[in-house]
């Protein structure tokens, strides 16, 4: 029954990208395309006209462009955009900066002169676009305050040498939350998976560092681990962390198959940190589609690390944090807002 379709609205000002983004949507049952437009202008009375229960969104259009139509969007009625981006340098400065404002996600663009391409994006972008259907929006500077009743974290004793965060979708603005609130002189490494292509990571790294009082880097082969640093995997390879002969940590990186089939997996961030340093870990789990970091997380509890996740009161999508709850690996379930409190907690011991 069409009532119960994913209504998308797509919004291009090329004639054959909404064709191509068109035929690859009604591929899939479960999603009804039920209209397109040319710009910004054309897609705010679309809105008001189909309901849309999601919308793909061009950044470069004339009229109005993609950044300014998502800050309307966001303002007035928000509903899960899904940026539709290049794989430029100047594409993922936009792209992260849409992200910051209440974007739900992106995919890159396709390209139909390379068939594996338009099959990889096709998967990504359906499977997007079911997930937003159930996201929860916000926008950004509109986090979730804490509750009145909100209780601290009650953290499990022992020693904390290094934080591990996971994240996916929503993601990006959950992690800019999180890691704004920590000071400069916070007295262990952070190291960080965000399900994001390898075009993207850089950006992103530089961007947080702008925002924080944290320094915030992309890792690379052999950089060590230093307090009030915070590292995020690159795009395309599995974050390893190790030590060296004298026990100083450092980053590896791995070119293995993806896990999940996400690549960098923070499964095997976790499970390399179990490796060196046992339980004296918090490993967090924030917003993000699938499963991944659960199994890492169940393994690192079992050596006494403290893991939190993010409550789905906070979550844009509640799939990762839940598959870690699900699995028993989890001491804490708490809203974005209090993770900050916790972490500093926990590693003053």
């Amino acid at each position: 029954m069409d009532g119960s379709k994913i209504k998308v609205l797509i919004v291009d000002d090329s004639a054959l990208m909404r064709k191509m983004l068109e035929d690859i949507l009604s591929s899939d049952p479960r999603i009804k395309v039920v209209g397109i437009a040319r710009d910004g202008v054309d897609c705010l009375g679309k809105i008001r006209q189909l309901s849309p229960d999601v919308i793909t969104l061009d950044v470069e259009m004339p009229n109005k462009d993609g950044l300014s139509t998502l800050e309307e969007i966001m303002k007035t009625n928000p509903i899960p955009v899904i940026m539709v981006s290049s794989l430029t340098k100047e594409g993922a400065q936009t792209t992260l900066k849409a992200l910051s404002l209440g974007a739900l996600d992106f995919v890159p663009k396709p390209s139909g002169a390379i068939s594996l391409n338009l099959k990889e994006v096709s998967a990504e972008l359906i499977s997007k676009v079911v997930a937003a259907k159930s996201a929860h929006v916000r926008t950004m500077g509109a986090a979730v305050a804490r509750s009145p009743e909100s209780r601290p974290a009650s953290v499990k004793k022992g020693k904390r040498d290094i934080i591990a965060i996971a994240a996916s979708t929503g993601g990006p603005m959950a992690l800019q939350q999180l890691l704004t609130c920590l000071p400069g002189n916070f007295p262990v490494p952070i190291v960080i998976t965000q399900h994001m292509p390898k075009d993207f990571t850089a950006s992103f790294a530089k961007r947080l560092s702008s925002l924080s009082k944290i320094k915030v880097l992309e890792a690379e082969e052999g950089m060590d681990l230093k307090s009030g640093h915070a590292y995020v995997a690159p795009g395309g390879s599995h974050l390893l962390i190790k030590r060296r002969p004298n026990r100083t940590p450092y980053c590896g990186l791995s070119d293995a198959p993806p896990v999940l089939s996400v690549k960098p997996s923070a499964n095997i961030m976790f499970l390399s940190i179990v490796d060196e340093y046992g339980g004296n870990v918090v490993a967090v789990i924030l917003t993000g589609m699938g499963r991944d970091g659960a199994e890492g997380a169940t393994e690192l509890r079992a050596r006494g690390a403290y893991v939190i996740a993010e409550s789905q009161e906070t979550c844009v999508v509640y799939g990762m944090p839940k598959a870690a709850v699900e699995a028993g690996a989890v001491d804490e379930l708490l809203p974005l807002t209090d993770i900050p409190d916790a972490l500093l907690r926990s590693v003053k011991g």
